[in-house]
């Protein structure tokens, strides 16, 4: 399976970004609304991805992550979808590193979600063994059917302190019948734009293809949804310390 180059630099800045309404909006009928889960181990920079996806910025730091969830409208292929992407707490290893364990918040986004982004860093080698127990987590949970996945190899940029290589992830996601990107979710948006475009693609396909089946995660209980006051305050943070700590130098 060939590692996928970034070759999409397309995107439309008309873009919305708003909290989870408690109920469907009356202008996007459920095979036209795609809902994405994060996964991986801590430190991946899982949020780093998903905020560079939704907005096109890279945040070096952030608060502890309490599970976001984020909406926007956006055309694929030509067709206006309602994209819901929720951000999640870290997943490790239990101590005979053959399962692992996840939080309840965790269990309910599997159940929630249509498609499965999982992430870990090639700087840190035991990130991409969590990928691997998380999958076949995510198979008890859905034991039939397909189950559109990427896998993502995050922090590019950081070559020197490099872990995991390029084959080493690609054999990954081949095991788990997914594509492998390599991205820096710090330098490059189009590589994180390129590989979340897939999935949005490979899960409308399955939406398609599910023949009216009923749709999963009725009973997902959503958690609490930043708008985009709430990034650009964390943005608006992030700046002022690092101006505090340039100022004390």
């Amino acid at each position: 399976m060939p590692l996928i180059q970034s070759n999409m630099s397309t995107y439309s800045s008309n873009f919305l970004l708003v909290p989870i309404p408690e109920f469907p909006v009356l202008d996007c009928s459920p095979n036209k609304t795609i809902k994405i889960v994060v996964l991986g181990g801590s430190g991946v920079g899982k949020t780093a991805l998903v905020v560079r996806f939704l907005t096109k910025r890279f945040i070096g730091d952030y608060e502890s992550n309490t599970g976001a969830l984020y909406s926007r409208k956006f055309n694929l292929d030509g067709e206006q979808i309602s994209l819901q992407v929720q951000d999640t707490p870290f997943v490790s290893l239990q101590d005979d590193n053959d399962s692992i364990c996840c939080q309840e918040q965790i269990n309910r986004s599997i159940y929630w979600a249509d498609g499965f982004v999982f992430a870990f860093s090639i700087t840190d080698y035991s990130s991409s063994r969590v990928i691997q127990p998380l999958y076949q987590h995510i198979r008890k949970i859905h034991p039939s059917g397909n189950i559109p996945i990427i896998v993502i190899g995050n922090k590019g940029d950081l070559l020197r302190a490099r872990q995991v290589s390029t084959k080493e992830g690609i054999q990954l996601a081949s095991e788990l019948s997914g594509m492998y990107f390599e991205v820096s979710a710090r330098e490059n948006y189009e590589g994180v734009y390129d590989a979340f475009h897939q999935l949005c693609q490979e899960v409308s396909r399955a939406i398609r293809n599910s023949n009216g089946e009923k749709r999963r995660g009725l009973h997902f209980v959503r958690p609490k949804s930043p708008n985009m006051q709430d990034l650009k305050r964390r943005f608006k943070q992030v700046l002022s310390s690092k101006v505090k700590s340039a100022t004390s130098l």
